[in-house]
């Protein structure tokens, strides 16, 4: 129970205690507290007559008078200089009103008491016959006069029970007095004001907070300075590390570490130097600690603020706080120009994820690249563009800025390029690799078995990326023995496309007939028409010679047979019947630009003649030696009718060549359709090639040389050099032809060196392995040789496998030596002299041939026209025209 609580006028502890508010309310010895101080006194002697009063009329026992007598003397004793408040004043008026009015009801009580007495027994001595009337009578006074009684004795205990215990607060308080030093030795003289005590401890915590602050300034001065003496007595010890040095270890463990650790810093510094700044301002100022902090605050931010200072001490303290201010400031300049320059240099070195998805990756970076992006970008030009993210092992602005040299359309398609390494799986994760729709890992330029090492090494990691590959693995191989490896390590998510053998394959086929070049790039390429694959359920039932006639503006080639696994059937029978789930293969210009139509009505015909055409011994010379030399004389083998020669003119020594073909897997013995006839030379020096019968030969295969094929600059100059060279000696060694003229192949004067090598070139067939695009241009302007662009054809093929890798079992058929593969033919196999037929009906007759014509070239066009429109209008033909079929290996 507080006070100001028991100021109640029910309570005598109010009579002689003033409240607790006397404390503070009236400085000693004034004017109002010394009557205060006679009033006390004077409620005081009234208390004691009051107690004396009630040990005379009541029969209260003598121990309680003297405690009562006792406690007076101790009120007595215990009397200070105590300041009441006003209220308190009210509260001890009130009290003295009921004291006396309570006097007065008891003094009536007792003199009606005593009345009642006397009446009693004058009544019992005259009325002796109401005895038993009077008799109850006096027992009720009687049980009254009990009650009043024991009413006043338990009235009086409980005033003596506050009595105690104001005796007791009385006494805890005094002993809190004395504590606080607010009275010393009870002199009252001593005693200090509430205002004095306030200002002695607000000095007291003034000077505390600035030695704290002085304090907390120094002490890591000291700290280092002990740190510094400790290191320099122990590096006699060569064992025992130094505690400077484990510090310094910590500190940079801390901030390597954590990425926010600069920032935490400088936070740190920042609250330490406002703490300080507030704590040395508050014990030189009158102001509060809370405006000191905030004070601090302002001159850690605004330098500028310190000017207002006034006296020496804040004006020290606020300049040291400014000064320390201005370098946590340059310190967050710093951090924060750091932390933006970082980001750009992040983003500007492609360091930054990447957010995509059904987008195409391409991992690696060689010369292939810009006609791979070229041939992705055209194939999604009907889909309105698509993204093509590119990660190699390089930096993104070289790779950006090569790109930009290519001088590619890409048509709406967006090329983003990141630097990082395709075996780290943080690096793929950053380009979204379990996102992308297809994965293209690209050869790079050198070793082949490096190339293909590091290409087997990125397949596994791209199969152990946790989340999983939406698309499909397509895989350039730089050797077909290590296709078998990387098959088995990706398994059903990996397509191989084996650059050498492709382009081995193709300048064989080429070779042996001229202009297939110009059709293949026709074909791989998206720039005119591809090879597509689609369900058109409307088609069940259909046997397959009506479905080649059912599209106007494509051409069946094959049937997906959905019995068979999933197997494409290139060129099947007529009488097959498409079942539910099969799916067509067709040539077509875009995916969505055909659809089947109603049968129309086509005459079928007759052959003009129906012949075999003959296959005659060929002579081949290979200038140059590959890696995979072997495959293409087992290729060659297969291809040539029996009795052909095979000439191999390189500068590899005769009686080691023998040796690396064993080496390959060739058995020689085992070819039956070629002989080997081999000559040491080298193929760019003329007297070398001049010992050659370079006009005996009916096709002459220009290899990009294994010496020098880390370079494709180099060895398309070795290569254009040996053609320019064997043009020349066939040219001198050919009769001259005063007056044939070639119509299609331009407008070059008869007498130039470029017109003789044009002659030369319609007497034998020279393909030429060009790996610079740049080359290309230059023997396709002259038309002095039948070429094959390799990094060109091998970036189509990979871009069609990587838009669909069922294409890719296509391919394979075709660039194989066993099944079906392109053929030109002559159009007198289908046809007569100046017949009129439609595309339709030749495709008919092609078929009693077991043949697809896929397209045709006119006798003085240059280039054939690969699935032509208007498929039923008839047109005039002649025997100078050439057909493009599909069919089985002869």
């Amino acid at each position: 129970m507080s006070l100001d609580s028991e100021s109640s006028p029910s309570s005598t502890r109010d009579w002689f205690f003033p409240p607790q508010s006397f404390l503070h309310s009236y400085p000693p010895k004034s004017p109002t507290y010394i009557r205060r101080f006679s009033e006390t006194s004077r409620i005081s002697r009234r208390y004691a007559d009051h107690q004396r009063y009630r040990k005379s009329s009541s029969c209260i026992s003598d121990s309680h008078s003297c405690s009562s007598t006792s406690n007076d003397a101790k009120f007595a004793r215990t009397r200070r200089r105590i300041d009441f408040d006003r209220r308190s004043d009210l509260s001890l008026k009130r009290s003295e009103s009921e004291f006396s009015s309570k006097r007065k009801l008891e003094q009536s009580d007792v003199s009606s008491s005593a009345k009642k007495v006397s009446d009693t027994s004058r009544l019992f001595r005259s009325f002796d016959s109401t005895l038993k009337v009077r008799w109850r009578f006096l027992a009720t006074a009687a049980s009254i006069f009990i009650v009043i009684f024991a009413t006043l004795l338990h009235e009086n205990s409980s005033l003596q029970e506050q009595v105690n215990g104001l005796e007791a607060r009385i006494s805890n308080l005094n002993i809190k007095l004395r504590a606080c030093n607010l009275f010393e030795s009870g002199s009252e003289d001593d005693v200090r004001s509430p205002d004095e005590l306030a200002d002695f401890m607000d000095k007291r915590l003034k000077t505390l907070a600035l030695i704290a602050s002085l304090t907390l300034l120094l002490a890591p001065i000291i700290i280092l300075k002990y740190i510094d003496s400790k290191s320099r007595s122990l590096e006699h010890n060569l064992e025992e590390v130094s505690l400077n040095k484990q510090l310094l270890y910590k500190v940079d463990v801390f901030f390597s570490v954590h990425p926010y650790a600069k920032p935490l810093a400088l936070l740190i510094a920042t609250l330490l130097l406002i703490m300080l700044g507030g704590l040395a301002l508050f014990g030189v100022t009158d102001d509060s600690l809370v405006d000191c902090l905030w004070l601090s605050w302002t001159y850690v931010a605004d330098s500028g603020n310190h000017a207002n200072s006034e006296g020496i001490g804040p004006r020290l303290v606020s300049v040291s706080v400014s000064f320390g201010g201005m370098l946590i400031f340059a310190m967050m300049l710093g951090l924060v120009s750091d932390s933006i320059s970082e980001r750009f240099d992040s983003l500007r070195k492609g360091r930054s994820e990447v957010v995509e998805q059904n987008h195409t990756l391409i991992l690696g970076w060689s010369d292939k690249l810009g006609s791979l992006l070229n041939q992705i970008s055209i194939a999604n030009e009907s889909l309105g563009g698509g993204t093509v993210v590119v990660m190699a092992e390089r930096d993104k602005e070289e790779m950006e800025l090569d790109i930009a040299k290519m001088e590619f359309d890409f048509k709406g398609t967006s090329v983003i390029c990141r630097s990082g390494s395709p075996l780290i799986l943080a690096d793929l994760k950053k380009v979204s690799v379990s996102k992308a729709r297809a994965i293209v890992v690209i050869a790079e330029d050198g070793n082949a078995d490096q190339s293909d090492a590091r290409a087997l090494r990125t397949v596994l990691s791209l199969t152990g990326v946790k989340e999983g590959l939406r698309g499909h693995i397509v895989v350039e191989l730089s050797d077909l023995d290590n296709e078998l490896l990387v098959k088995l390590v990706g398994g059903e998510l990996v397509e191989t496309v084996v650059a050498h053998d492709v382009i081995g394959r193709l300048m064989i086929q080429c070779a042996r007939q001229p202009g297939l070049a110009q059709i293949w790039e026709d074909i791989l390429g998206f720039e005119n028409c591809e090879f597509y694959i689609k369900r058109w359920p409307q088609l069940n039932g259909m046997q397959f010679e009506d479905v080649l006639i059912s599209f106007p503006d494509a051409i069946p080639c094959g049937i997906k047979v959905a019995s068979r696994g999933g197997k494409i059937v290139l060129n099947p029978e007529d009488s097959y019947v498409l079942q539910e789930g099969d799916e067509v293969l067709v040539i077509a210009e875009d995916d969505d630009t055909y659809a089947p139509a109603a049968l129309p009505t086509v005459w079928r015909g007759s052959l003009p003649k129906d012949f075999i055409v003959p296959k005659s011994a060929e002579r081949i010379l290979l200038c140059g030696w590959r890696r995979d030399m072997e495959d293409m004389i087992m290729v060659l083998d297969a291809f040539l009718a029996p009795g052909s020669e095979l000439w191999m003119f390189n500068d590899v020594p005769e009686n080691e060549r023998e040796k690396k073909l064993v080496d390959g897997g060739l058995d020689i013995s085992r070819l039956e359709n070629i002989s080997l006839v081999d000559r040491e030379g080298n193929a760019v020096i003329r007297r070398h090639l001049e010992s050659l019968p370079l006009e005996s030969f009916d096709s002459i295969l220009i290899l990009a040389d294994e010496s020098v094929e880390d370079s494709a600059i180099q060895a398309d100059s070795r290569s254009l050099a040996t053609l320019l060279l064997i043009r020349d000696i066939q040219t001198k060694r050919m009769p001259v032809r005063g007056a044939k003229t070639v119509a299609y192949r331009g407008s070059v004067s008869q007498g130039s060196w470029i017109g003789e090598m044009q002659q030369a070139s319609d007497k034998s067939v020279i393909i030429s392995e060009i790996l610079d695009p740049r080359t290309k241009n230059l023997l396709s302007m002259s038309k002095i040789s039948d070429y094959v662009l390799s990094n060109e054809l091998v970036s189509m093929a990979l871009a069609m496998v990587a838009e669909d890798r069922q294409i890719n079992d296509v391919l394979e058929e075709l660039f194989a030596e066993e099944g079906n593969e392109l053929h030109i033919r002559q159009a007198d196999l289908y046809l007569r002299e100046g017949e009129e037929l439609s595309f339709y009906e030749v495709l008919l007759r092609a078929r009693q041939r077991r043949e697809i014509v896929i397209g045709y070239r006119s006798a003085h066009a240059e280039r054939a026209v690969i699935n032509p429109p208007a498929k039923h209008e008839r047109r005039k033909w002649y025997l100078g025209d050439v057909f493009v079929v599909i069919a089985e290996k002869e």
